[in-house]
């Protein structure tokens, strides 16, 4: 019996070895492959103009357009769902604690919403901007990006104040604090750096999509100054480019892409440093 568990331990060791093996190896070539394909053709010309004329036929001129078009959009996103998620997350994790049933269905339906496909979140956007006679713009394109992070969003909060030890909620309200002090000056203060990492992680998800801002935020060669404009995005930019025959337009999406991987790995390098600020400053009871 002590053998049989040994070799199921060894199994099992294997078995998670080879697995992180080919997920590593796969991002590794992923990552590779764009890169190796996209920084000869990335320059500073590229990063800092507009198209002009032509360019998607082989011509002079940048994605600056998508660059920023994409940066106002997940900026705008992210900062409506941080308004709706943040005091949602609060409230089920300090009013609604002894309400764990309701909870725990606030969670499976968030978990649900969050696996539906992006291209559903478009369809949905699509068809509001129909009922309130919208244009495909900026502002067509934040509200449906808000609808699809929302609940990443939540989510990620809601794990990081899950944490949070009972005796600190029960110690702030033995005090005689209120329960929304309770959430907004002793939670939200202890999690900040977990917070930061989950509305960072939304951030990242809300700038790579393309699926949900297809039918809602149009396209346009030029830079939006208003929310009611046409905006351009780097995951759309990278699609009308690959979609040409011209092979040196394919080569400047795979340039759009490597733009796109590093904010991405950017991203990715804040959220994890900030996940590590946020276990030191944890208050253990």
């Amino acid at each position: 019996m002590c053998k049989l568990k040994k070799i199921e331990e060894k199994f099992f060791r294997i078995l998670m070895f080879c697995s992180t093996v080919i997920i590593a190896t796969t991002l590794f070539l992923i990552i590779f492959s764009i890169l190796y394909k996209g920084l000869p053709s990335l320059t500073w010309e590229m990063v800092s103009q507009v198209p002009k004329g032509g360019f998607y036929f082989g011509k002079e001129g940048g994605i600056l357009n998508a660059i920023i078009g994409s940066v106002y959009l997940s900026l705008g996103s992210t900062f409506l769902a941080l308004l709706v998620g943040l005091p949602l997350a609060l409230f089920m994790n300090v009013h609604l604690i002894r309400h764990k049933k309701l909870v725990n269905a606030i969670r499976f339906v968030l978990d649900l919403l969050w696996g539906v496909p992006s291209i559903v979140y478009g369809a949905f956007g699509f068809t509001i901007m129909i009922y309130f006679g919208i244009r495909a713009s900026l502002l067509a394109g934040i509200i449906t990006v808000t609808l699809f992070i929302i609940p990443i969003i939540v989510r990620g909060m809601d794990e990081v104040l899950k944490s949070v030890p009972r005796g600190l909620l029960e110690s702030s309200l033995s005090l005689g604090s209120t329960r929304s002090e309770t959430a907004y000056r002793v939670f939200l203060k202890q999690t900040f750096p977990g917070l930061i990492t989950a509305v960072l992680l939304s951030f990242g998800r809300a700038i790579g999509d393309a699926a949900s801002i297809l039918f809602t935020t149009g396209y346009t060669d030029y830079i939006p100054t208003s929310l009611n404009q046409p905006t351009a995005t780097l995951p759309l930019s990278i699609f009308f480019q690959l979609s040409s025959p011209i092979p040196e337009v394919q080569q400047r999406a795979y340039a759009s892409a490597a733009v796109l991987v590093f904010i991405i790995l950017i991203i990715s390098i804040l959220s994890r440093v900030f996940s590590r600020k946020y276990k030191k400053n944890k208050i253990n009871f």
